[in-house]
C-alpha cells in the first residue's frame, strides 16, 4: 500500500498557490508578444527547420511588471515550498515519493469531493 502523509495546511496551501500562479504566468506568457522588445519579424529558412516570427511590438512596462510580479510570487512559493520543516520529517529516502503526491494532493482533493 503506498504510503500517505498528513501536510500541513500552510505547506498544502503555499503547493496550491505555486500552482495557480504558474497557471497565470503561463497563460499570460501565451498571450503576449514574443519578443519583450519591439523587433521586426523575420523568416529563416537555413538551419535544420524553418523558423518565422511576425513583428513583435514588444510588451508594455504593464506587462512587463505583471510577469515580473508572477514570476517573483512564483520563485517565493517554490522556496517555501521546497525548504518547508516538513520535508525534514520525511525519510530522505521517500521525499522524492512525497514531493510527487504533494504536487498532486489538489488532484487526490478534488476526486474526494
Amino acid at each position: 500500500m503506498a504510503t500517505t502523509y498528513e501536510f500541513p495546511s500552510d505547506l498544502l496551501a503555499g503547493q496550491e498557490e505555486l500552482h495557480q500562479v504558474r497557471a497565470e504566468l503561463s497563460a499570460l506568457l501565451k498571450r503576449l508578444p514574443w519578443s519583450v522588445e519591439p523587433m521586426d519579424g523575420f523568416s529563416d529558412d537555413t538551419g535544420w527547420r524553418k523558423v518565422e516570427r511576425p513583428a513583435s511590438p514588444g510588451w508594455t512596462e504593464d506587462e512587463q511588471a505583471e510577469v515580473e510580479k508572477l514570476r517573483r510570487r512564483e520563485h517565493e512559493l517554490a522556496v517555501f515550498v521546497s525548504t518547508h520543516r516538513f520535508w525534514a520529517e520525511v525519510a530522505a529516502a521517500d521525499r522524492v515519493e512525497a514531493r510527487s503526491r504533494l504536487k498532486h494532493a489538489h488532484e487526490t482533493a478534488a476526486e474526494g469531493e
